[in-house]
């Protein structure tokens, strides 16, 4: 029965402390999506979270998610998820090695007893070695005999170690136990390491706040800050949340966030952000935002959320895990009947179906290839480089075209005015003035360059029927008197021709009761690393690089050739980018399309393309909402970083699927015609499943 979608919904989210087996959380989140009040169930196994949209109340789910990862994965904790935080890890680890080396030493006197004592001793401890190495696996495969299932690597390894027995071959059943234990402790290590790089996020939330009431200062925790409120944060302390500097001035780091060295100073009146840190000087703040929308917050939700979005080569191995293992156990099966009720030798064949039994778990991809995009947006994240999920670092290693905007992506949308050309009958000082008084409520770059080059007080009774038009300009009445202020194609509707300026720059145009009063020339350097930032792209062999802009052909130009791009338009208006982009896409350049932009008016065409980046994402929620991928600072150059992690993490992914399937297959190939042992498909099981999950712990080290 599909859910009751009438109500509201709950979102609940769990943590699954000791999951180890990536195959049974595949199970426990589909047995949590059957749930007939769940809408929907994503279980991360990788980050041993588990989130759940549902219908009901999450203390009521709570106790249903218990008895199914109860039932599947006996030992596995769960808890709420904020509660699970704070919870020390270790136990269970400590626990398995305790069971690993009486396993091993047990299996060491076994052998010594076979070879110098006497068969039935050394039978006995070999027994009680495999019990104390497997007991937990014949256990949870019990359990999955009990609810009638089959496909279990638990099972099937229990299958295939007590058919090892029967055929007398003590050693090979202890040693694949053993090394399954081995591979488990191995295996939780590396998932758990990588859980705490991406979990070292989560400490930049601070625990409490330093709250200012009158001369005194109260400890609090920081969610409980309210807006306006005055908080202290001393030297050496986290900013608990964002907030405008009153009194005090520091050097600040925020390489945390953004992943800069340098610590910048701040002085009154900057804005500081949550996750900084306070240099020497004590700070006093006025909050801004309370802590569950600070940028810091944001962050956090996204990076946990990250692994929700996955990467089409994870959802490939999930559908092909489904498979493998039961074509698997058909061979065994078909191996160990068909050519003995042929040829005979009974004993031989059903150990040749043995070593296919041992090979029947894709253990080495269902843990390392998520492990590998887990570890691929944990390394981003440290760069200053937000990556909403393992599809989108995906794409991005498969760029092929990007796409910039120019003002405050390759420029620095730090716009002055240069020059300024009034007409017979106007002053400099009076053509300004009227410029500012159009733009006295514009937020837009330019606009702001104009009203601080005026840099008086503007009197807003000046100033009526004030119209904006995007990618035109502005029409305004002042002082009785009509006035545009906008670009040439503005004054062109209004049925006046003003002379194109070849100066290098933005030209804002003015005119005065249907008069050309004259122009201001406004212009606007490149960062600091935008050449770098392309030659970087050329360099990781991205094919094409173009730039869109609503700019003048003449200043698009300039900027293009000094970068040497592959094309650029200009004068665009914000659809006609849409346009634009629908026209790249169409013409089916290789690899993805990548668009980046500032997030703040670019949204639409973020959306649009494969990929959408927005830059400066560092105190920005625009940003953050309207892109798949946030440069926390404003480097172009970041781009090239992000595709550079992108493709060390498909390497990384793709040499875990050929190793997989390249041992696999030999070691069943070999195994066919009887010149594998168990030994080898202990291997090319717990062995490659290791190196491939080291493998991948690789990309998050680096």
């Amino acid at each position: 029965m599909p859910p009751d979608v009438s109500g509201t919904t709950t979102s609940c989210r769990f943590a699954l402390q000791g999951l180890g087996c990536a195959s049974c959380a595949g199970k426990i989140e589909a047995a949590v999506q059957s749930l007939p009040q769940v809408h929907s169930a994503q279980l991360n196994f990788t980050a041993g979270s588990l989130r759940v949209d549902s219908s009901g109340p999450c203390q009521e789910l709570f106790r249903e998610v218990r008895e199914i990862v109860e039932r599947f994965e006996p030992g596995v904790s769960v808890r709420p998820w904020a509660e699970a935080q704070v919870l020390p890890p270790g136990r269970h680890i400590r626990r398995q090695l305790r069971r690993l080396a009486g396993g091993a030493g047990l299996l060491g006197l076994a052998l010594l007893f076979d070879e110098f004592v006497s068969r039935e001793l050394a039978i006995i401890t070999y027994l009680s070695s495999y019990l104390i190495c497997g007991g937990s696996v014949l256990l949870a495969a019990a359990a999955t005999l009990r609810r009638g299932g089959w496909f279990d690597e638990h099972l099937l390894m229990s299958l295939a170690t007590i058919g090892a027995i029967a055929l007398g071959e003590y050693p090979e059943a202890v040693a694949v136990m053993l090394f399954y234990l081995l591979g488990e402790i191995v295996q939780g290590r590396a998932v758990d390491h990588s859980r705490r790089k991406i979990a070292a996020l989560l400490t930049l939330r601070p625990d409490t706040a330093n709250l200012l009431e009158g001369h005194q200062v109260r400890v609090t925790g920081p969610e409980l800050v309210e807006i306006g409120q005055m908080i202290l944060v001393r030297p050496g302390e986290r900013v608990p949340l964002d907030g405008i500097i009153v009194e005090g001035e520091s050097l600040l780091d925020s390489s945390a966030l953004t992943g800069e060295a340098r610590p910048r100073r701040q002085v009154v009146g900057d804005e500081v952000l949550a996750g900084m840190i306070n240099g020497a000087g004590s700070l006093t703040l006025r909050v801004v935002r309370p802590f569950a929308q600070t940028t810091l917050a944001r962050i956090i939700e996204l990076v946990e959320n990250a692994n929700e979005n996955k990467a089409e080569t994870e959802r490939f191995i999930t559908r092909f895990a489904k498979i493998y293992t039961p074509l698997v156990v058909l061979a065994a099966s078909l191996i160990a009947v068909l050519p003995p009720l042929l040829v005979g030798n009974w004993g031989d064949w059903f150990y040749r179906a043995l070593i296919f039994l041992v090979v029947s778990c894709p253990c080495a991809l269902v843990i390392s290839i998520p492990l590998g995009f887990f570890g691929g947006i944990g390394r981003a994240s440290k760069q200053g480089i937000l990556i909403k999920g393992g599809n989108y670092l995906e794409a991005l290693a498969k760029t092929g075209t990007v796409i910039f905007d120019k003002t405050g992506t390759l420029t620095r949308g730090v716009f002055e005015v240069r020059q300024i050309f009034p007409e017979e009958g106007f002053s400099v000082k009076g053509l300004l003035e009227l410029a500012a008084l159009a733009e006295i409520d514009s937020s837009h770059p330019i606009a702001q360059a104009i009203r601080e080059k005026y840099g008086q007080k503007l009197q807003r009774r000046r100033i009526s029927a004030l119209n904006e038009q995007a990618g035109f300009g502005i029409s305004v009445s002042i002082d009785q008197r009509s006035v545009l202020v906008g670009n040439r194609k503005l004054l062109q509707q209004a049925g006046l021709n003003p002379e194109s300026r070849p100066e290098s720059g933005t030209v804002v145009y003015v005119a005065v009761d249907g008069c050309y009063a004259g122009a201001l020339l406004i212009a606007d350097d490149l960062r600091e690393d935008a050449v770098e930032a392309i030659k970087r792209l050329r360099r990781l062999g991205v094919a094409r690089i173009e730039m869109l802009s609503g700019d003048r052909q003449s200043e698009t130009e300039r900027i293009a050739g000094q970068l040497q791009l592959d094309g650029w338009r200009a004068e665009l208006l914000p659809d006609q980018k849409l346009e634009v982009l629908e026209q790249l896409a169409a013409q089916q350049h290789p690899g993805q399309l990548i668009m980046v932009g500032d997030g703040i008016n670019d949204a639409p065409v973020l959306a649009r393309a494969d990929v959408g980046v927005a830059m400066g994402g560092l105190g920005s929620d625009v940003a953050i909402e309207a892109a798949d991928v946030i440069l926390m600072t404003d480097e172009p150059g970041k781009l090239a970083t992000a595709i550079e992690t992108a493709r060390l993490t498909r390497r990384i992914v793709w040499q875990n699927i050929g190793l997989a399937f390249v041992v696999k297959g030999a070691v069943m190939s070999l195994g066919l015609f009887g010149l594998a042992s168990i030994w080898q498909a202990i291997f090319a099981d717990v062995g490659v499943a290791l190196l491939a999950v080291l493998n991948s712990v690789r990309i998050i080290r680096g």
